[in-house]
C-alpha cells in the first residue's frame, strides 16, 4: 500500500488535552466569492495555520468546516481575527465548541478482498 502511495503517511495520534490543547472546535467558514483564486487562497491560508487540524472544502451553507484545537479560547480569538476577521473573502464564520471528542479517528474502512477472508471450512 506505500508502494501505491495508498498509505499517505504513518502519523501518531496525540491526545491534545494531554498536550495543553483542551479546547477542540468546529468551524463553519463562509466565503464571498468561490473564485478559484480565493478559494486556494483560503485553503492555503487555512492548512497553514497550526491550530487547523483538519480542513474540509464541502458543499451547502459552508464553504469550509475546520476542526481546530486550542489551549485558550483567547487563542481562539486571536486564530479568528488571522483567518477570518482579517481575510476579506470570508463572509461569515460559525463556531461549534467540542463537549466531549467520542469517537476520534483517521482509519479509513477497508472492504475485504476474498484473499483476505479466511479459507472456509468443509462444512456448511
Amino acid at each position: 500500500m506505500q508502494q501505491n502511495h495508498i498509505i499517505e503517511a504513518n502519523v501518531a495520534v496525540v491526545d491534545p488535552a494531554k498536550v495543553g490543547r483542551t479546547i477542540t472546535l468546529l468551524v463553519e467558514v463562509q466565503v464571498e466569492s468561490e473564485r478559484i483564486d480565493l478559494i486556494d487562497a483560503a485553503k492555503k491560508n487555512f492548512t497553514n495555520a497550526a491550530e487547523v487540524q483538519q480542513c474540509y472544502y464541502v458543499t451547502g451553507e459552508s464553504d469550509f468546516v475546520l476542526v481546530v484545537t486550542v489551549e485558550t479560547m483567547q487563542e481562539y480569538e486571536d486564530l479568528t481575527r488571522r483567518l477570518f476577521f482579517e481575510n476579506k473573502n470570508v463572509k461569515h464564520f460559525r463556531t461549534v465548541v467540542v463537549l466531549n471528542r467520542v469517537k476520534v479517528g483517521l482509519t479509513v474502512p477497508l472492504r475485504r478482498t476474498s484473499r483476505d477472508r479466511p479459507p472456509r471450512s468443509g462444512r456448511g
